[in-house]
């Protein structure tokens, strides 16, 4: 069986092939690429750092090279119930932007971004507890006064009797129950991350922000939550039947008062009428009077006698002045 024989020329070929596959796959040339940035280490030891996008040589087989983002990253933390300064518990649940901002520090410091996450978790998740503990409720889920500003004369009268009943009368206003904000979340929040900021400039990160992406009661903390919006609630209700009643009250009265001056003025009226009816009926008296004396009492004793004798059961005597027309009609 005839051998086959490579030449020189197919040798050195083959030859060159391989060292150009081996620096292509293992060679010197390694890329940084846009936001991205590298920790270049030869036996665990931090040769250098690469943060500009480029090609770069480095050594076969010595070099390892570990890329990290250069991008800004986030972190999502684990929803905490922690108590606030009144002792009222609630779930707080954050977010948080940070990048690596020294890739050798982060390095010598964690490896992996892996490992960075708990550790950032964890300091994150330490400086929430510490801030909202130190804080009272309303101070970790406002971030200003407006809620109360607005609060501060607002209509809760049926728009069909605004007109009537003045607004101040039944308005509500802030009272010792409603806590004024003196910091607000994104104060809190950036007292956060500032706790934050002191503990991790050593691993090569800088944090850019930490913020409550969702903030609720805590399930034993809803039912008083409920009791207290009903409280309220009833509060605004009395305060409807207290002005309704006061209203009342004052409508009644000034009905009342014009009830007695119109009264009083048809009284007044009427005994003007009754005067004036009197006199007048004096007058025609006297008149017929002056006219026939006799006649007149004449009359005057009849119209008695109708009026008077109907009243008793019996008489003893009419042997009187007073019947003296009963039984003779010229009165002797």
């Amino acid at each position: 069986m005839k051998k086959f024989k490579l030449s020189k020329t197919h040798s050195l070929l083959i030859s060159v092939v391989a060292v150009i596959f081996v620096l292509v796959v293992l060679g010197p040339i390694y890329i940084v690429e846009e936001g991205t940035q590298v920790v270049v280490t030869r036996f665990g030891s931090i040769v250098k750092t690469r943060t500009e996008a480029n090609l770069y040589f480095k050594v076969p087989f010595l070099d390892v090279v570990k890329v990290y983002p250069k991008r800004i990253l986030s972190l999502d933390g684990d929803a905490q119930r922690i108590p606030t300064k009144e002792n009222q518990f609630i779930i707080v649940d954050t977010t948080s932007r940070w990048r690596i901002s020294d890739p050798a520090k982060f390095y010598r410091s964690f490896k992996s971004i892996e490992a960075a996450y708990v550790r950032l978790s964890d300091i994150v998740d330490s400086a929430v507890r510490t801030v909202v503990t130190q804080n009272t409720f309303s101070e970790v889920v406002r971030s200003s006064n407006l809620i109360v500003e607005n609060y501060v004369g607002e209509e809760i009268v049926d728009v069909e009797v605004v007109d009537e009943i003045p607004v101040e009368d039944i308005t509500e206003t802030p009272g010792d129950d409603i806590d004024l904000v003196e910091k607000g979340r994104r104060k809190l929040s950036e007292e956060m991350a500032n706790q934050v900021r002191q503990l991790i400039p050593e691993y090569g990160i800088e944090l850019l922000d930490v913020v409550p992406r969702q903030i609720k009661y805590s399930d034993e903390m809803t039912a008083s939550v409920y009791e207290r919006m009903i409280k309220e609630r009833n509060q605004v209700a009395q305060k409807y039947r207290s002005t309704g009643e006061g209203k009342k009250a004052e409508w009644l009265g000034k009905l009342e008062n014009e009830k007695r001056t119109i009264l009083s003025e048809g009284y007044r009226k009427a005994e003007e009428i009754k005067g004036a009816a009197d006199a007048e009926a004096t007058k025609i008296y006297a008149e017929a009077y002056a006219r026939d004396e006799e006649f007149f009492a004449f009359w005057n004793s009849i119209e008695s006698y109708k009026k008077n004798l109907p009243k008793f059961d019996s008489t003893l005597s009419t042997d009187m002045q007073y019947f003296r027309y009963l039984y003779s009609p010229s009165g002797r």
